[in-house]
């Protein structure tokens, strides 16, 4: 029984992700998104974009990576994408944190194994955790489009600034990367997207 009880812990103190509202907008509702409503997404991404993937990437061990990646929002909260160098640092250290305490909520074997895959997220040392972390970056920005801007438009946020984290969608996946570069052209030229400042 031990062990179903840290389990349960576990499953129980995740819920608290529905809590943890994000930056985005979501279309057709008005309202802001929150960590686990992003999460459930990706991992959909996942499902449906997997063929995009890097070869030999593995959809499932994909799909449990982002369902993972923003647990530890539940005690570091979410930080702004464009947030600036120092803000991202107290982040990292803040989240690091927050794996500690919430991994270790699990059995032993369950807590190295997530823990593992979490950190493999973060830190993208593999084919999939950069698919992860594409999928990751994607998802704000087809959320941004569908709502004719949303955050790029309240937070001005530039062309310039969006291109800077397509690198990173690019080095998850050639494909979405090109998808993703053709967008940030399209919401220039619809006028919700700032063009680069001269």
């Amino acid at each position: 029984m031990e062990r179903l009880e840290q389990q349960m812990r576990f499953v129980t103190e995740i819920g608290k992700l529905k809590g943890v509202l994000r930056q985005t907008v979501l279309a057709g509702l008005g309202r802001q998104e929150n960590s686990a409503e992003h999460s459930w997404h990706l991992a959909m991404m996942a499902a449906v974009l997997g063929d995009h993937a890097p070869p030999g990437a593995d959809p499932f061990r994909v799909m449990t990576m982002v369902l993972l990646h923003d647990l530890v929002e539940i005690d570091a909260g979410d930080l702004f994408a464009y947030a600036d160098a120092e803000q991202q640092a107290r982040q990292d250290a803040a989240e690091r944190a927050a794996a500690d305490r919430i991994f270790a909520l699990l059995p032993d074997d369950q807590r190295d194994r997530l823990r593992g895959l979490w950190d493999e997220f973060t830190e993208r040392r593999t084919a999939d955790a950069k698919f992860a972390r594409a999928l990751d970056r994607l998802q704000p920005m087809l959320e941004n489009m569908a709502v004719g801007g949303g955050t790029w438009t309240r937070h001005h946020i530039t062309a310039d600034q969006v291109l800077a984290k397509v690198g990173l969608i690019e080095d998850g996946s050639a494909p979405l990367g090109a998808f993703a570069r053709n967008l940030v052209a399209t919401a220039v030229a619809a006028g919700i997207l700032a063009p680069a400042p001269a």
